[in-house]
């Protein structure tokens, strides 16, 4: 219980941190692949890759998810030490294979200006850091795997 938490603050003020750079995240290096460790046949997605999605988007509601389309979609997350901006997250899973081209991340934001809700952007850097949040994590979870 106490790594999820760790997990969620890690990705709420790696949000919160990025929501204030103005410069935009750099490309992520395509990965080999490993073919017979990373195909999934039990849902039509990358199970690594599905299971880090949810893991790092654990502390938002989620509104929808389909392991065999790879769609997530959170319902809006407010940041109790930021109650007036909220974040809506999708991650899409595009392949089976374990890659960095397999998985998209798109956000939106709004401000709460005069108790109205008015959409703001969202910087590049922050779905480029939640996209290398995920990764990161569904590299980890397959040696973990292949290790055990």
């Amino acid at each position: 219980m106490f790594r999820r938490h760790r997990t969620a603050l890690v990705v709420l003020a790696t949000v919160s941190a990025t929501l204030s750079l103005t410069a935009c995240g750099g490309g992520s290096a395509r990965p080999t692949a490993d073919l017979a460790a990373s195909k999934v046949t039990t849902i039509g997605v990358n199970a690594y890759l599905w299971r880090a999605s949810l893991d790092t988007l654990s502390f938002m509601p989620l509104l929808q998810t389909d392991s065999n389309g790879g769609v997530i979609v959170t319902d809006w997350y407010v940041n109790p030490q930021t109650p007036s901006e909220r974040m809506k997250v999708t991650v899409s899973i595009l392949d089976q294979d374990l890659r960095a081209d397999a998985l998209r991340v798109a956000a939106l934001r709004e401000v709460n200006q005069n108790g109205q809700w008015v959409s703001a952007p969202v910087q590049a850097a922050t779905t480029q850091k939640l996209e290398d949040i995920i990764l990161t994590k569904a590299r980890d979870l397959r040696r973990a795997s292949i290790a055990g």
